[in-house]
């Protein structure tokens, strides 16, 4: 199997949607031998700030000198990057060599096994064939009936925060979204939380307690100092000292708390993490399309902020790292709460422009143009990805203001494709 028949075959099960349950995924991983099993595993869920919190965990293991595998997704610029090992994609070759496996097994599971879970098991070998001491795994929808939570026992559980989020499939109170995402905690298994609403930390708690699971919460004063610009932040940290994060955004403090929590807990669990491993870790963290900047000029951020939770965390930024006016280019899918999004970015907003991301759940650029109208931003539809690149440039250098591109990470590789 060619890299280019991997992905048309990987594409291919598009067809059957994305349908919650294990039974598929189990039966898929018992005819692979199980490879989950041969692998030690940190599992993250989380509606905001679960992939930030990934790559800096994953950072943080790489600097202990451990083999460390990454599942992601999406992925930005190139598939590859949804599995990586020590921080690099694995190859393309490597890519079609595991999914030529997987194929014969899904083949001879007789079912219809969706695009998720064939990526999911391909993590699941790759991690075991290439002796991953330890992996970092990202659910992809929810948590209690994704593809990932076939592990058994994970080293650690993470929720990094609860919000209103494809309410359509896990419930529309953040109580009903805890207990989907609290389904990753394991009898006996330690969990680390993130700060969430009253209704949902009581949810987790329950969870926990009933599965006999220690419950750690990111503790959030314990940092102190923070510094902020757009290309990273500064924190003081008890008891580690100053921090520098190399991720920018207010945010990525708080996603900090919630990784060095996360390490602590596993060096209780016996993993060899130490001081200069969390702070040279957060220093050294990778992750792109987070409050990324991409131009200087026009100044040009692009944010992966895609629903209401993380339009907010998005306007706290504009508001205290750029100065409180921007030029916005935005793109959203048409699930999402697009209407919310817009009132809470408006006030920061000099003008709009909005474009139809390349993706069938997408929402017309005319569509989001007139929802930003009718909160009075004047606001442009433009006819390609490419012409509000331009467009929206023009204007943020006229306007000697910086230009925000947000709305969905699907849009990132074109857009930073044109920009550089």
């Amino acid at each position: 199997m060619t890299y280019r028949e991997a992905l048309e075959y990987i594409h291919s099960r598009e067809a059957f949607g994305s349908r919650p349950g294990l039974d598929r995924i189990k039966r898929l991983c018992e005819l692979l031998g199980n490879p989950q099993n041969n692998t030690g595993f940190v599992h993250i869920a989380g509606t905001n700030g679960k992939g930030s919190v990934c790559a800096m965990l994953s950072s943080i293991l790489r600097c202990a000198g451990l083999r460390v595998g990454l599942y992601t997704s999406p992925y930005i610029s190139f598939f590859e990057e949804r599995i990586k090992i020590n921080g690099e994609p694995i190859s393309k070759e490597r890519l079609a060599e595991i999914i030529e496996k997987v194929k014969i097994f899904a083949d001879k599971t007789g079912e219809e096994i969706t695009e998720f879970e064939v990526i999911t098991a391909a993590a699941f070998v790759c991690f075991s064939e290439e002796k991953c001491d330890i992996a970092v795994l990202e659910t992809g929808l929810g948590g209690r009936l994704d593809a990932t939570n076939i592990i058994n026992s994970p080293l650690l559980s993470v929720i990094t925060g609860i919000a209103l989020d494809h309410t359509a499939v896990l419930g529309e109170t953040v109580e009903k979204i805890a207990y989907e995402k609290g389904g990753i905690i394991k009898e006996g298994c330690p969990v680390v939380i993130a700060a969430c609403p009253a209704g949902a930390k009581k949810v987790l708690k329950n969870i926990s307690s009933n599965m006999n699971a220690p419950l750690t919460e990111a503790d959030y004063r314990r940092i102190t100092n923070k510094r902020f610009s757009p290309y990273g932040a500064g924190i003081c940290v008890k008891p580690y000292g100053d921090i520098e994060l190399s991720l920018a955004g207010i945010y990525q403090t708080d996603n900090a708390a919630v990784a060095i929590t996360a390490a602590e807990a596993l060096k209780n669990a016996g993993i060899p993490v130490d001081k200069a491993h969390i702070i040279n870790g957060l220093k050294k963290t990778v992750w792109p399309a987070r409050f990324e900047v991409l131009s200087k000029s026009p100044f040009t951020v692009y944010d992966g902020a895609h629903n209401e939770n993380g339009a907010m965390a998005l306007a706290e930024n504009i508001k205290e790292i750029l100065g409180g006016k921007v030029v916005l280019l935005t793109g959203v899918m048409a699930d999402k709460n697009y209407r919310k999004i817009a009132e809470i970015l408006s006030p920061f907003i000099k003008e709009a422009f909005t474009v139809t991301p390349d993706n069938h759940r997408a929402l017309s650029a005319r569509n989001l143009a007139d929802t930003f109208a009718s909160f009075g931003i004047k606001a442009t539809a433009c006819e390609s990805i490419s012409d509000g690149v331009a467009k929206a440039g023009e204007k943020a250098k006229k306007e000697a203001l910086p230009l925000v591109i947000c709305g969905t990470l699907y849009m990132y590789k074109q857009i930073s494709d044109i920009m550089r």
